[in-house]
């Protein structure tokens, strides 16, 4: 087998012996056959929350087996193929195994940093708020843009989105909207957007001049009843109002949005469902995200260093840039992942950039020892 091809095996091999840590894979068929059993339970519907959660830790176990064995096998199979290629002077033979083993080094690589989504709560939902920074209305329209770019984002994962709050901008754009985005490992994805997002364009208003925009993205994700967090009632403001966002299929306009404020940290969360006790429910659960992500960032270096760049939406605060004029670019300051196809970004094809992120995470380096290597 030639050096390249070796090399390249070595490689599925080592993501392979991590998925297979990750995984448990001594004891998943057993762990598998204990879920199954408790799928039968005839009783298990009686609590609608804890088999929801049941049923998403049995598929997540199945999905984990089903890519741990496909890849082996994959490997094995592309393996007896050169070698068979070899033995018999079959070039094309090889040549196509060779091609096929490439390949299969990118799927277990992706698959090996979704192995490594394991925070306590990288598997939950998340809830994502976009906020219009320095800018004026430019900001809020490049926040309604960013909006656009992780709802078509978590489309195109299967996740399903649903709008809790939005409020329009005095002229075009949104002000600020927050999003909760449900589906496996949604947080744990999101989590890399946290910060501020910088956009250079000509401006769409008339102005013909070069503008910079700002907006915040924060990601905070949804407790389940796994997690306490204890919430006195002494300290939380809770206020009614109509909503002002720009209504549509997504937006209600009745009096039963609800605000709460959480008095110590100054937490303010909103929600604009149908009904008022609704509200008071994905209010409270917003309030409980964003103080256990405040819990996470004081007592989790990794986590501060993810947030390193929060702060306020202008300058000297971005994560990544979009520069749309005089060139096309879209760069992440942390990670120095770029891309010349802006189009497909705000398109939501962001799986590169939260990969370069998550491996940045894993390899235990700080946003300032990676700009150093570069």
């Amino acid at each position: 087998m030639r050096a390249e091809a070796q090399s390249n095996v070595d490689k599925v091999r080592k993501s392979l012996d991590l998925l297979a840590q990750r995984l448990g894979v001594e004891t998943a068929q057993h762990r598998l056959e204990e879920f199954n059993a408790r799928v039968e339970d005839p009783n298990l519907w009686d609590d609608p929350a804890a088999a929801q959660k049941l049923m998403r830790d049995r598929q997540s176990l199945v999905d984990a087996m089903e890519t741990y064995e496909s890849i082996k096998q994959e490997l094995d199979d592309q393996v007896e193929l050169i070698e068979m290629g070899e033995a018999e002077e079959d070039d094309e033979v090889v040549a196509e195994a060779e091609a096929a083993l490439g390949s299969l080094v990118e799927k277990a690589a992706k698959k090996e940093l979704e192995a490594l989504l394991n925070g306590e709560t990288d598997g939950n939902d998340a809830f994502l708020e976009i906020k219009a920074g320095a800018g004026g209305t430019e900001a809020c329209d490049w926040a309604q843009m960013l909006a656009r770019m992780y709802v078509r984002w978590a489309e195109k994962r299967g996740f399903e989105v649903e709008l809790q709050e939005e409020q329009a901008g005095a002229e075009a754009g949104i002000k600020s909207a927050t999003y909760q985005i449900k589906g496996k490992n949604a947080y744990g994805w999101l989590k890399s957007e946290s910060g501020t997002h910088r956009l250079v364009r000509i401006s769409p208003f008339g102005k013909g001049t070069r503008e910079t925009s700002f907006a915040a993205v924060g990601a905070y994700p949804v407790i389940d009843d796994n997690i306490e967090i204890e919430v006195n009632p002494a300290d939380i403001r809770i206020d009614t109002f109509r909503s002002s966002g720009a209504g549509g299929q997504h937006v209600n306009t009745t009096d039963s949005a609800v605000r709460i404020t959480h008095a110590p940290t100054g937490i303010v969360v909103t929600s604009s469902e149908k009904s008022q006790h609704q509200n008071r429910d994905i209010a409270m659960k917003a309030l409980k995200s964003r103080l256990y992500q405040m819990e996470l960032d004081r007592r989790n270096a990794e986590v501060n260093a993810l947030h390193e760049a929060k702060g306020d939406a202008g300058w000297g605060n971005q994560i990544r840039s979009y520069v749309l004029q005089p060139y096309q670019m879209v760069k992440d300051l942390r990670t120095n992942h770029e891309t010349a196809d802006t189009g497909g970004v705000l398109d939501g094809n962001l799986d590169p950039f939260m990969e370069a992120t998550l491996a940045l995470q894993v390899a235990g380096k700080s946003r300032a020892e990676a700009a150093a290597e570069d």
